[in-house]
C-alpha cells in the first residue's frame, strides 16, 4: 500500500499536527557532526539520555571525529554510559568517526549525490536505514523521509499502511506522495515523533487526538 500513499491526505495530517503541536525546530544540535553523533547514539534510547552523553563528550572537548577517535575505547564507553549499550555504541561511534574522516569529513561527504552518500553511510558498522536517513535529512539537508516505529504506528492507524511494508517501501512511498521537500520532511518527522509520544501511544489517547476525524483506527 505504501506505493499508493495519498499525498493530499498526508498533507492534511501534517497541517493538523503542526496546528496542534507547533514548530518543532529539529534536530536539536549545534553542528552537523553533532547531529550525526546524536543519530548514532539515539538508537534504542531517549533523546534526553543522548543529551547527557553528548554533554559528557563536550566537557572533554571531544565532539569532533579526531577527538573521539583519540579517546581510549573504555573511556569513550564510560562517557557514553547515559545512552545505554555504551560499549556497543562506543564501538559504533568510533567506526562512524573513522569512516567520516576516511571520506573527507563533512566537506567530502557533502559533495556526494544523495544515493551514493546513503550507500556509504549504510556501509558503516552499526548504521542502519533509520540512522542513515536521520543523518541525510538533518545533517546534510537531503530530501529523505525518516521512517521510524512512530511513523509506522501512526500511518498504520490512519489506514495508509497495511503494517507489513518494508522500510524502503514506506520511505519511497512517502517521498513520492509528498514530493522531495527537505523542510517538510524535517518538520513532518519531528511532528510524528511528538504526536506518537504524547497522543498516539501504544495505548492511544484517541479522545484528545487532532487526527481523530482522519483516523481509520480511532478507538471509542
Amino acid at each position: 500500500m505504501a506505493s499508493n500513499l495519498d499525498g493530499d491526505r498526508l498533507l492534511a495530517v501534517f497541517e493538523a499536527l503542526r496546528a496542534t503541536h507547533g514548530p518543532q525546530d529539529w534536530w536539536p544540535a549545534q553542528t552537523p557532526f553533532e547531529v550525526m553523533v546524536g543519530a548514532v547514539l539515539t538508537q534504542n534510547t531517549s533523546w534526553t539520555n543522548v543529551e547527557h552523553g553528548l554533554k559528557n563528550l563536550a566537557t572533554l572537548g571531544a565532539l569532533t571525529a579526531p577527538a573521539i577517535l583519540a579517546l581510549p575505547e573504555p573511556e569513550l564507553a564510560d562517557r557514553l554510559r547515559p545512552v545505554g549499550y555504551f560499549n556497543v555504541k562506543a564501538r559504533r561511534l568510533r567506526a562512524f568517526c573513522a569512516a567520516y574522516l576516511a571520506h573527507g569529513g563533512l566537506e567530502g561527504l557533502s559533495r556526494l549525490a544523495t544515493p551514493e552518500l546513503r550507500h556509504r553511510l549504510l556501509a558503516i558498522q552499526g548504521v542502519g536505514p533509520e540512522t542513515a536517513d536521520d543523518i541525510l535529512l538533518y545533517a546534510f539537508d537531503r530530501p529523505v523521509f525518516v521512517v521510524d516505529a512512530y511513523t509506522r504506528r501512526l500511518l498504520s492507524r490512519l489506514g495508509e499502511l497495511d503494517g507489513n511494508e518494508g522500510y524502503e517501501t514506506i520511505r519511497q512511498g512517502l517521498e513520492t506522495a509528498l514530493g522531495r521537500d527537505v523542510a517538510l520532511f524535517n518538520e513532518y518527522h519531528a511532528l510524528i515523533v511528538r504526536h506518537a509520544k504524547e497522543v498516539c501511544r501504544t495505548r492511544p489517547r484517541c479522545g484528545v487526538c487532532c487526527l481523530a476525524e482522519l483516523c481509520a483506527g480511532r478507538q471509542g
